[in-house]
């Protein structure tokens, strides 16, 4: 995968490897254009799915657990170029289509998160489904 040769490329600079990083930089911008991913670099764990392309933005701040299911139309983000935190997203959440989840929040892990919820407020309980706008517990 592109991601994964742009990891291993940077262990040892030197010139080619510096073309060859600037090169992935280059395809893995354009790849995000063309799918509308705006994913940066070690945000996500492994295991990271996203169903639909479209509009996925997530924040160089944000940190997401492994094996998370990630639907199209989302933003993962903090609320103010002012306030650098981020969410804090824990192991195996799906997130729904248009989801925003938005400043400090953390998000326990095997939780799901609706269509269209904005959650601005943590859920540290594992296992819960959250919905609406503002988010909350549903089940």
């Amino acid at each position: 995968s592109t991601t994964r040769i742009y990891y291993l490329s940077k262990r040892k600079p030197n010139a080619v490897l510096k073309i060859y990083d600037n090169y992935l930089r280059y395809r893995l911008h354009k790849l995000g254009v063309k799918l509308g991913f705006g994913i940066p670099i070690n945000c996500a764990g492994p295991g990271l799915r996203i169903d639909h392309f479209g509009f996925v933005a997530i924040n160089g701040k944000a940190k997401i657990g492994k094996n998370c299911h990630i639907y199209g139309d989302i933003t993962i983000g903090q609320k103010s170029p002012d306030n650098d935190a981020a969410p804090i997203i824990g192991d195996n959440v799906v997130i729904g289509g248009g989801a925003r989840i938005i400043g400090p929040v953390k998000i326990a892990s095997n939780c799901m998160i609706g269509a269209n919820a904005v959650v601005t407020h943590s859920f540290l309980e594992e296992g819960k489904n959250i919905a609406g706008v503002p988010a909350k517990v549903i089940n």
